[in-house]
């Protein structure tokens, strides 16, 4: 593989990762469920989005940081050292 498709690959797997990122911050308010009363479970219904949304940014991150795209923004050189 070149390097020219190497930076395609990385620009465009960074572009993804910002995109994820995005619209974990655009939709955590669910603006659309204010004065909502409705209740599932005991809870109200905005409360079950802000936990269902808190499991999907943690696997959002979870794949962040397992799939190598951590070390773009981190030295790991300095993270070994300590």
């Amino acid at each position: 593989m070149n390097d020219y498709h190497r930076v395609m690959i990385r620009t465009r797997t960074d572009a993804v990762w910002i995109a994820a990122f995005a619209l974990l911050v655009a939709f955590a308010v669910p603006w659309f469920l204010w004065r909502n009363a409705t209740v599932v479970a005991g809870l109200p219904l905005w409360l079950w989005w802000h936990i269902g949304w808190m499991v999907l940014a943690s696997a959002t991150f979870y794949a962040f940081a397992r799939g190598g795209a951590w070390e773009r923004g981190v030295d790991a050189g300095v993270i070994r050292r300590g």
